[in-house]
Order: structure tokens, then C-alpha cells, then sequence
């Protein structure tokens, strides 16, 4: 059995040129004229999907065909390229803390108060969770959560998911430009709750929007937190969240979100694998030709592919289904 290889648009590659570099993967020469037959598509499509992969060295050209690099160094180098890409610059993080502080605008002071250690912040925060009773925005600065950190917020986190509070999140994307990372800060949060995008300049929490949370200092946590109740200033931290969240994105509707099939889809594609016909495939789960048809073309819709031999290279290289080998023990 092949070894799974992760989708490559997680890290900004082209639904195309991940398609081609998985069929590019299976131990068969092809050029571009081959690729364009196999696949159903359209050389000009095969074409920028190859020079795609050739420029991040997922592919090599040699005599005329097309063969895939290794799996693992390509993964590599794309995690690789996104984290330079990501390096942070403190400065422009302090920037970013400042003009988003300041665009707060005049504070009544005693709308404001600072937590000066980070477990005083903690405790506050833990008091402020356990007071909300609809809402809980969050934006978060960290490209990496620390252990301490995630041990800190998930029970909370957790605590709200259970009283049926509302949580949306926005974090930036993890340092290695997986787009199809879940929230890693909020255990189990719900779909459609979580987005990510590059722009967040200002770690924060906002309550019922009645509260707003944010560090004193963003390069050092252990400064503390400000609290602010001014009823002007929470708005403004709703409308820049809100703003960071309309500017998001969710990584399972842009991203290939894993397909989970149902006993019968996941039946009837091991039997079309297996060479079967829509005819005889029908009649071996007691259903009609046509719901075959029907079944099939659904899974190509919500696999975003054009056609079953696609469907059957996404679906085998993720890992998906496993075709069962023969009594022998060895793939044909």
C-alpha cells in the first residue's frame, strides 16, 4: 500500500497541481498530452499545474515526461517556505498592537484597568468566562501555542462550548502554512466558528461584548492584560474583530476538508475499484443503476473533482479507502 501524501493545498498549492502531482506519483510515465487525457482537463490547465509544481520542485521534467518528487521533501520544502515567509518581525507586531489600541479611541479611566501579571490576567479572565452568557470573540497573535498556554485556556474554552455559549475564533495560520489546521487553541470548537487569517494585530478577548481583554505588552504575555468596560471602546473591538473575521477564512470550505463517506458510498466506490460496473455494482448492494449514478456524481461535487478517476486518485491518496488487496497479500 502507497503511502498517504498529505493534500498539498494546505499550503497554498493549486487544486490542480495537486491533482496532477498525485497522478504524477503512480509508477506510469506521462507527459502533458497524458496528464490532459487521464485526467479530463484542459492542457492549458495541465500546463500551469505543471510549471506550478516545477517551480516548488514537486515536479521534474525529463525527456519529454514528467515524473513526481519525493513526497516527503516536497511537504518539507513547502513548510519550509511558508515559515520564512511568516518570520515575525517584533516591530511590526508592536505597530500593528499600537495602532489598533489607538484606534480605540479616548477611554473614560475608569473604564480601564490593568492586570499586571499574567496569572492575575488569568484569574480575571477565568471570572469574565464564567460570567458570559451568549458570547466569547477571540483573536489570537500566536503562530505556535505553548503547552502552558493551551493548558490555561482549553478548560475555560471548554467550559463555554458547554453552556451553549457562542465562540468564534481568528487566529493566524500555524507556522508551517497548513490551511487545513483546525483551531489548535479551542478544543472541539464547532464548524463554521474558526477562521484564519495573516492580519491580526492585536491579541484579544471580548465578552458578551461588554468587556474587552488585550496585553499590555504583545511581546511579552507576562506584562499582563488591560481590561477595558468603556462601551465605545468594546465596539471598536467588535468592529476590528468582526473585520478580521469577514477577512478570514475557514480552512474546510477553502481548503479540501476530509470526505467522510457513508457505508454506502464508501461500498460502492471499493466495488467500482474493484472493477465493477455500475450495473453489476448496483445489483451486488440492491440498489438501482441510476441511484449509482446519482451517488457517484454527488461525491464528485463534494470532492471538488470532474471525474471518477480523480475521485479515485483524491480519495486513495488521502487515505480515504483502501482497496483490499488479494489473497496473496499483493496489489495487482
Amino acid at each position: 500500500m502507497g503511502t498517504v501524501v498529505p493534500v498539498l493545498t494546505r499550503w497554498g498549492v493549486s487544486a490542480d497541481a495537486d491533482l496532477v502531482y498525485r497522478t504524477l506519483l503512480q509508477p506510469v510515465p506521462r507527459d502533458a498530452a497524458g496528464l490532459a487525457r487521464d485526467l479530463g482537463m484542459s492542457r492549458r490547465r495541465i500546463g500551469a499545474a505543471v510549471d506550478e509544481l516545477v517551480a516548488i520542485g514537486a515536479a521534474v521534467p525529463e525527456a519529454g515526461v514528467l515524473s513526481a518528487a519525493d513526497a516527503a521533501g516536497v511537504v518539507e520544502r513547502l513548510r519550509s517556505r511558508r515559515q520564512r515567509r511568516l518570520a515575525d518581525d517584533p516591530r511590526n507586531r508592536w505597530r500593528g498592537h499600537v495602532a489598533a489600541v489607538e484606534g480605540l479611541g479616548p477611554l473614560a479611566a475608569t473604564a480601564v484597568r490593568l492586570w499586571p501579571r499574567r496569572e492575575d490576567a488569568r484569574r480575571r479572565a477565568a471570572q469574565l468566562v464564567e460570567a458570559e452568557r451568549y458570547e466569547h470573540l477571540a483573536v489570537n497573535t500566536e503562530e505556535q501555542f505553548t503547552a502552558e498556554s493551551l493548558s490555561a485556556a482549553r478548560p475555560l474554552d471548554r467550559a463555554l462550548l458547554d453552556r451553549g455559549i457562542r465562540v468564534l475564533v481568528v487566529e493566524r495560520p500555524p507556522r508551517d502554512g497548513d490551511l487545513g489546521v483546525p483551531a489548535r487553541s479551542v478544543a472541539s470548537i464547532p464548524p463554521g466558528h474558526y477562521r484564519q487569517t495573516g492580519d491580526v494585530p492585536l491579541k484579544l478577548m471580548v465578552f458578551d461584548r461588554r468587556v474587552a481583554f488585550f496585553p499590555a505588552d504583545p511581546l511579552d504575555l507576562e506584562q499582563g492584560y488591560v481590561e477595558i468596560t468603556d462601551p465605545a471602546g468594546v465596539e471598536r473591538c467588535c468592529a476590528l474583530f468582526f473585520r478580521l473575521w469577514s477577512g478570514g477564512r475557514d480552512p474546510y470550505e477553502q481548503g479540501v476538508a476530509p470526505i467522510e463517506l457513508s457505508r454506502r458510498e464508501h461500498s460502492l466506490v471499493i466495488l467500482l475499484a474493484a472493477g465493477h460496473t455500475d450495473v453489476t455494482a448496483a445489483a451486488e448492494l440492491a440498489i438501482s443503476p441510476r441511484s449509482v449514478s446519482y451517488t457517484m456524481r454527488a461525491l464528485m461535487d463534494r470532492a471538488g473533482v470532474d471525474n471518477r478517476f480523480q475521485l479515485g486518485l483524491l480519495l486513495g491518496s488521502t487515505g480515504t479507502i483502501h482497496p483490499a488487496l488479494p489473497e496473496n497479500g499483493e496489489p495487482s
